[in-house]
């Protein structure tokens, strides 16, 4: 008998947009019971977001699976009264209003929890519950610039925006489901609930780790992109091809980079990794000068029983392609022929779930309604 990691567990799922529906989609495919509540005059609003997969939002299929649809109107008194039920055996609520939101519509964690002490109460933030900038709004790149990490992307001319939503995915989604995780665990063993505040910015800030740790012993601000790992090293960056696509050079220990020298028959270059900056910028021209006479596939072949760690750099629609990313199974169709992102957690005793299509709003009000 094949029992889900999280089977048994009800989550009352609040949130909007990318961050919590992330984080509860994750929780709903290790087997939790997610109860996704809308009010039906304001659902959650990426519903309506194009681009559309038939006549879905594809935004909204590729972070709602596998979840149940309840549409309650819960400014009325009948739709709290509803929610409290649900609070009652819930073991999970997830949020992300604003500080004081929740509790001005009677749902604040210290109001559920006199009606369930033993739930566990997700917050996610930008800013967090406390702190001068707590009521204060904001976005990705709000969350990024303010936690510093903004400021060490890109060259020297600006920073670079990420192409992704780092602090909504890495910040809000990976670390509510963390925190969530960590106070079930408590509560197995104390009995008692507890409320978890995940500020985005906050959770995002150990991504610059070693940044933070340089700047402490040497107590100096490094330039944009002159970090060891931001593309200052010919022997840890990004080439492009004969053909225009690009190929991916993580050869930073010496082992790894002296075989990329035996294998291009350049084992003078072998002493090349620590070189001055000016000297380190004339030598990328020529390391990239070598990787412009061959294309991509001619380089992946040169290479497919080497250790060096090239990598091809894949654009969306080729990821789907891929032979590892097929065997690890992380694009999963749906009953409506959605392809999206899988849960990336892989349980020995638990196959990967293709889950069940994002729900239509109300899909499931039968649960609290009585119906058939």
């Amino acid at each position: 008998m094949i029992i889900a990691p999280l089977q048994g567990l009800t989550i009352l799922d609040f949130t909007r947009l990318l961050p919590g529906p992330m984080a509860t989609q994750l929780l709903a495919e290790m087997g939790a019971t997610v109860l996704k509540i809308e009010s039906p005059d304001s659902p959650d609003y990426i519903r309506f977001f194009p681009p559309y997969a038939g006549e879905y939002s594809a935004y909204f299929n590729a972070l709602n699976r596998s979840k149940k649809s309840l549409s309650i109107n819960f400014s009325s008194e009948e739709g709290k009264a509803k929610i409290y039920e649900l609070v009652k055996t819930a073991d999970v609520l997830f949020e992300q209003y604003r500080p004081g939101i929740m509790y001005k519509m009677g749902f604040g964690y210290e109001q559920l929890k006199a009606i369930n002490p033993k739930l566990i109460y997700v917050s996610i933030t930008g800013y967090g519950q406390t702190g001068p900038m707590a009521q204060k709004a904001g976005h990705d790149i709000n969350y990024l610039a303010i936690s510093g990490l903004l400021g060490i992307t890109g060259d020297k001319t600006k920073p670079v925006i990420p192409g992704m939503q780092i602090a909504d995915v890495a910040g809000g989604s990976y670390m509510a489901v963390n925190g969530c995780l960590a106070a079930l665990y408590s509560r197995s063993v104390t009995g008692k609930g507890q409320h978890v505040d995940i500020a985005m910015t906050d959770a995002i800030m150990p991504l610059m780790a070693l940044h933070y740790a340089q700047f402490q012993a040497e107590k100096n601000v490094l330039p944009r992109g002159m970090f060891e790992l931001s593309g200052r090293q010919a022997n840890y960056n990004v080439y492009e091809c004969a053909d225009g696509k690009w190929v991916a050079l993580g050869a930073l220990e010496p082992k790894f980079w002296d075989r990329f020298c035996d294998m291009i028959q350049q084992p003078e270059w072998k002493y090349n990794i620590m070189l001055p900056e000016e000297e380190m910028e004339v030598f990328k021209q020529e390391v990239a000068a070598l990787f412009k006479t061959k294309t991509q596939a001619e380089w992946l072949q040169l290479s497919a029983n080497e250790d060096i760690c090239l990598t091809p750099v894949l654009d969306l629609s080729e990821i789907e392609y891929h032979e590892h990313l097929q065997h690890r199974q992380m694009l999963v169709k749906d009953e409506n022929g959605f392809t999206g992102i899988a849960n990336p957690i892989q349980f020995s005793d638990f196959p990967k779930q293709a889950g069940s299509a994002a729900p239509a709003l109300g899909k499931d009000n039968g649960l609290i309604n009585n119906e058939d």
